[in-house]
Order: structure tokens, then sequence, then C-alpha cells
């Protein structure tokens, strides 16, 4: 595939031109990340929820170019409306790619499922200064130095649900992945409440991975649905 990057000439407002199989970075009306307003969301009560069923697994850890990548065996997945979707990797960008009220966060991490399909899902958590991230800690202890290059600490066990908030309330809307080629029909899910990690965990992953964050979206026609009706906001 064609080089692409966050600067320059490869940076985000040219990878729908970079090649053929990129054109939907450019004409895609479904795009991500999006500006999450809470106030002009639409509050619901039927909007299903997911059941989680990770594993604590070894780390296996990647520093893809654009990315830090945690892969993840076969066994972990997510259920929506019963419909099972398996856990891939999860991912960092720093700063967050989703805004709130337009406003950036320092990190946010992407969990990817994907079903028996080929249909994606992926689940967003958004990252605030604050008390140190234990779980994030342990990763931050093996970060890679060399490249496109899996490394794999068979006594280092995390389980990816230690990363979510207390508070499992989130947002969803039908979006496109974030990276090319940029495929429309990914299920977002966005909690709506940040975890913490410390202002120097936060500063050395923005150190590591650079500023690896895709501009928001147009939310065009599409419906920002939230997972608790208004009356509770």
């Amino acid at each position: 595939p064609p080089h692409w990057g966050y600067f320059g000439e490869e940076g985000p407002q040219y990878w729908g031109e970079l090649a053929p199989e990129f054109s939907t970075c450019k004409t895609g009306k479904n795009q991500s990340p999006i500006n999450l307003k809470p106030q002009t969301a639409v509050g619901t009560t039927s909007l299903p929820g997911f059941d989680v069923y990770y594993r604590e697994t070894a780390l296996k850890l990647i520093n893809n170019g654009h990315t830090l990548q945690v892969n993840i065996p076969l066994g972990s997945y997510i259920k929506i409306n019963g419909h099972r979707y398996e856990l891939l990797q999860y991912h960092f960008h720093t700063p967050s790619e989703h805004q709130r009220d337009g406003f950036n966060y320092p990190m946010e991490m992407h969990l990817v499922h994907k079903d028996g399909d080929g249909n994606l899902a992926v689940i967003a958590i958004l990252f605030q200064e604050g008390e140190e991230n234990e779980t994030l800690a342990k990763l931050m202890s093996f970060l890679p130095q060399t490249l496109k290059k899996q490394e794999i600490h068979e006594s280092v066990k995390i389980h990816p649900a230690k990363f979510f908030p207390a508070d499992k309330k989130f947002y969803k809307y039908s979006g496109s992945l974030t990276t090319p080629p940029c495929s429309e029909g990914v299920y977002w899910m966005v909690f709506k409440q940040p975890i913490q990690a410390s202002v120097t965990q936060l500063e050395k992953m923005h150190e590591y991975l650079g500023s690896n964050a895709r501009p928001v979206q147009r939310q065009n026609a599409r419906t920002l649905l939230k997972s608790w009706p208004d009356r509770n906001a």
C-alpha cells in the first residue's frame, strides 16, 4: 500500500489522493472521527449495549509506524444484540481523535473488533490527566524500539477491560476507519466518561507516538446516539 502519514504531503488532507483504494478518505460521507456534542446527541433507552467476554492474554506489542498496537489472540470478544465481534487489537492516538464540544483529550484508545462477515465495531476510550494508570504503566514498560516488529512478553498479562471507565454510558454512531483506506460502515461506541492517566504517562506516550490523530470529519446527515435517556444526562 502507498505510504501515508500525519504531516505534509502524506497527511490526512491528502489521503484520498494518494491511491485509488484510499479515495473514500476524500469522498466518504460517514467518516470518523467526529466532534461529539452531548447536547445534540439523541438520548435513547433502546440502544443495545454490549456484553464483554475478554480474556487476560500475554502482551504482544508492535509499533507499526503509525501507532502502538497490542495484538490479541482469538478468544476475546463482545456481543451486541447477541452478535459476536472478535477483539483483534487495540491501539493509541495522541491527541484524541474524537473531540468533545470541539476539544481534544490528550489520548484515545481504540479496541477494534470484527464479526464473521468482516464488519467492524470499535470501542473508543478517551484519556484525561489525573491519577497514574496502572494498566497503561504495565504496557509502557515494554514500548518497542524497533518499527514493524512484533514483540511478545509471555510473562506480562493484560486484561483489556481494565481500561474501561467505571461508567459504561457511551455514544454510538456509524463511521469509518480513521486511517486509510477510511472504509465506512464501522460501528463506533465512544465511552462518555474518560479514564485517567498521569501527566507524565500522557506526555511520554505523545513523545513516543508523535501526533497521530486524524482531524474531525463532518457529521453530515448522521445522528449521534447516546446510550442513556435525555432526562438523566
